[in-house]
């Protein structure tokens, strides 16, 4: 890495601009263009610098203000192919399988929902529930949003990104 990544990569743990050429944009920061940026990035990534390179969406700013973790309890031992129905509507953003705590937690598959509002989520998840004829479910609503920060451990010796 140069000077240039350095700086590259603490410019972009704080997201891309909102303009229509975001790396065009970048990159007159350091006298680049936005393909030369773009190259640095896919270097960086194949080196394993850089592990991921996605998008974020703050849902508040878009007014997606309802999110909920649904709790899943199917009936009997009709939960082998629950996780891949539920992971197909298109209204689940996460889904999950998870052992169950006898006589206190009898739940096994979870999923995650966002919508506009409680309503919307609330009927979207009716509706799951009876496509899938699973009526026995828990709704919880997230009631504040914690900072979100990126996964970055340190290396014991201080320096470095993993």
């Amino acid at each position: 890495m140069d000077p240039i990544d350095i700086h590259l990569l603490r410019e972009l743990e704080h997201g891309l601009p909102l303009v229509p050429a975001p790396f065009e944009e970048i990159g007159k920061r350091f006298g680049l263009s936005g393909d030369e940026v773009m190259d640095r990035i896919r270097l960086l990534k194949e080196a394993g610098i850089i592990r991921k390179f996605r998008a974020r969406i703050d849902q508040r700013k878009v007014n997606i203000t309802a999110n909920a973790l649904v709790a899943w309890k199917p009936a009997g031992s009709g939960g082998d192919d629950l996780g891949k129905l539920l992971a197909a509507f298109s209204s689940v953003t996460h889904c999950y399988e998870r052992r169950p705590i006898p006589g206190r937690w009898e739940y096994t598959h979870y999923t995650v929902h966002h919508g506009y509002s409680k309503d919307q989520v609330l009927d979207e998840v009716r509706a799951v529930a009876e496509k899938i004829g699973c009526p026995d479910y828990a709704v919880l609503f997230s009631t504040r949003e914690f900072k979100r920060v990126p996964n970055v451990r340190m290396r014991e010796n201080g320096g470095g990104i993993l």
